[in-house]
């Protein structure tokens, strides 16, 4: 047992998060190569880096699918995901953090907190990940640490620990003052590794300052450290270095260090830190479960029975790759485990230690490893694979609502086939992925996240699949509410046609609701018994599929069921769910509905002079303009626009700013349409 505590111990699973464009892969190319996992530095530009291995990766540049990778650090083992920054794939940082430990969140030194990175930073807060920030790009003209800490501690709100002081500023950034042991490291030009002395004279005064502030803020949230710092007016290094790691750990607090990725400068100290103050297996809560209606819960430990939980498929020619988090227990190639979800038993055929697009073969995997396995079938992601003898359902990771869609055919009626098929392993690979047919017109409808999202899975199914497909242009997903309810109305579902026949007679009221559906029965003497009560309200859900507006999802709406009554022989759960699904349609005829569309939380970087253009074309397209800031120079504008106006902006922005603009968005909610929104 004590074996397995000390390996334990000594694992660190941890994600790389952060803003598109912010470095999550550079960092990650660099751990690689200073653990000497690599023996030559991958680049984002020249696409070679281990992690973005796809080829649509390399060609846009950015990451598009969580990557897993594995290295070892000064004794500890250390399992990485190398995350996506865009938007449109934030599903997939989703599932990536319901099985991690520990992060770090990485921030451009120039642009700050950016949207995206507020977005992964509050994912990361509802799944309770510790994290630490490292502050990227100081060598970049416009670089400044402490602006970069004052919009962490504005947008995020954890207190900021910064334990590291630069040397140099932009293009002369040699290295860091390290704030905990008074020591400095210096990165030579071309040098892969730093040079630890002395704190430089010049900055002596200011590194003591930026100690004492510290160790006071660090005195002011943890108590222990707090005793000391009244007794001796300081906090020694290994005080300072506890009292951080708990800080890390409970979310009080996040340690700050800072460097730049791509000059390998800043990276020994940032896996030093993660040694240091993320969490191990064993410094987390016990996982908890449910099977049969009781809440179970099983502790890092591999001689416990077997738990883990599949966040990623990997649906390939050559059969699936299924990674796993293993909670508790071992498992060895060949043996049987229990898919809680599917209810059937499936059989490990092999165990694989993932390096990106690599694989090594392991005899087996323990509680705490993040494995890839062979061999199957059913297992989707959220799937619980557990010992056939202690079964247990852990909570899966929640999916998002997909919110644009495109009709998706096959160029040549011999690929029907095909594409139906690659569509298939499309949404088994990626559940944000929504395929579905049609009912008037027959098109397969394809549905995700956004623009680029789609891009990309009809890319993946001609470069992948093999299949050529026309793709229509995006359509978004509009919902519909209840502007103004009903009261009172009456509904009778009286069917008769030889044999026992059906009857049901509900009274509904229907009022808005901020958000959601709730149903609810004010029926008072048992005129309407409890089981057709839930009857009733299963059928109110089956009617918010499609409202009266343009048979689109409703929501917003409360339903209360006042009155009704029942026949003696006639009445039954079928009768009371039809009644309640057509009443509750009727219901929504008789209301005053409400079309809602999406909408984005636009930022736009510009060059100054180009403000004034971007302002009128957000005008144009519904926009309304939340704010605007000056960053290193460039104009940063802040606005809330309708999803369905951005379609084709990319190309619109480029064109007004001579290639010069970016933008980036992120869902925020619905809002109501105007009247002049086509529904259909």
């Amino acid at each position: 047992m004590r074996t397995n505590l000390n390996t334990l111990a000594v694992v660190r699973n941890l994600g790389i998060l952060a803003h598109v464009d912010a470095g999550k892969t550079t960092v990650t190319e660099r751990i690689l190569y200073a653990t000497g996992t690599t023996h030559r530095r991958g680049e984002v530009h020249d696409g070679t880096t281990v992690t973005d291995f796809d080829p649509q990766e390399r060609d846009r540049g950015i990451t598009i699918f969580a990557a897993a990778v594995s290295c070892a650090w000064d004794g500890h083992r250390i399992n990485l995901i190398d995350t996506p920054g865009h938007v449109d794939f934030a599903d997939e940082v989703e599932r990536s953090l319901r099985v991690l430990d520990g992060a770090v969140a990485v921030f451009d030194a120039v642009a700050g907190v950016e949207p995206q990175s507020e977005s992964v930073w509050r994912q990361a807060d509802r799944h309770g990940v510790p994290r630490i920030a490292f502050v990227n790009k100081l060598d970049r003209a416009g670089a400044d640490l402490d602006a970069a800490i004052a919009s962490i501690r504005e947008r995020l709100h954890p207190a900021p620990l910064v334990v590291q002081l630069p040397i140099g500023a932009e293009d002369g950034f040699s290295g860091v003052v390290d704030l905990v042991r008074m020591r400095s490291l210096i990165w030579g030009e071309g040098s892969d590794t730093a040079v630890e002395g002395p704190v430089p004279e010049e900055l002596r005064e200011e590194a003591y300052r930026r100690r004492r502030q510290l160790e006071e803020t660090v005195a002011e949230l943890h108590t222990g450290a707090l005793e000391e710092f009244c007794a001796q007016s300081a906090l020694s290094p290994q005080t300072l270095v506890a009292a951080l790691r708990e800080l890390t750990r409970s979310g009080e607090g996040v340690v700050v260090l800072c460097g730049s990725a791509y000059r390998n400068r800043g990276i020994e100290p940032l896996l030093d830190a993660v040694v240091s103050y993320l969490p191990s297996p064993l410094d987390v809560p016990a996982v908890r479960g449910t099977f049969e209606g009781t809440e179970q819960e099983r502790v890092a430990d591999s001689a416990a029975p077997f738990v883990a939980l599949a966040f990623k498929v990997n649906a390939t020619p050559t059969g699936r790759l299924t990674y796993l988090r293993v909670y508790s227990g071992t498992i060895e190639k060949g043996d049987a485990v229990w898919d809680a979800g599917a209810r059937r038993t499936e059989r490990i055929g092999r165990i694989l230690r993932v390096q990106a697009d690599r694989h090594a073969r392991l005899d087996r995997a323990v509680a705490g490893d993040i494995v890839a396995v062979v061999g199957l079938k059913s297992a989707r992601a959220g799937s619980t694979l557990c010992a056939p003898g202690a079964p247990i359902v852990l909570e899966p990771p929640g999916a998002t609502e997909p919110v644009v869609s495109v009709a998706v055919e096959a160029r040549t009626s011999t690929d029907a086939d095909k594409l139906a098929s690659a569509l298939a392993r499309l949404t088994e690979e990626d559940p944000s992925l929504v395929v579905r047919t049609d009912p008037e017109t027959g098109q397969t409808v394809l549905s995700g996240m956004g623009e680029l999202h789609l891009e990309i899975a009809a890319e993946k199914v001609r470069r992948a699949h093999g299949v050529e497909v026309n793709v229509g242009r995006p359509r978004v997903s509009y919902r519909e509410t209840v502007g103004r309810g009903v009261t009172g109305l009456i509904f009778r579902h009286v069917k008769q046609d030889g044999g026992a026949g059906q009857f049901a007679h509900v009274v509904l009221d229907v009022e808005p609701l901020e958000d959601g559906f709730e149903f609810r029965s004010a029926v008072v003497g048992g005129r309407v018994p409890q089981e057709y009560v839930r009857a009733v309200e299963a059928g109110c859900r089956d009617a918010l599929a499609e409202g009266p507006l343009g048979a689109h999802p409703v929501t917003g709406l409360r339903v209360t069921l006042t009155d009704g009554a029942t026949h003696v022989k006639d009445s039954s759960d079928t009768a009371f769910r039809t009644a309640g699904r057509l009443g509750l349609r009727e219901a929504l005829r008789t209301c005053a509905m409400v079309l809602l569309e999406p909408v984005v939380e636009v930022t736009v970087t510009v060059p100054e002079d180009a403000v004034g253009g971007v302002l009128g074309d957000l005008a144009a397209r519904r926009g309304r303009v939340s704010g605007s800031a000056t960053r290193g120079g460039a104009a940063v504008v802040t606005a809330t626009v309708p999803l369905a106006e951005l379609f084709g902006y990319a190309t619109r922005l480029r064109s007004r700013t001579q290639g010069r603009g970016t933008f980036t968005a992120r869902p925020t909610g619905y809002t109501p349409a105007p009247a002049v929104t086509p529904v259909r």
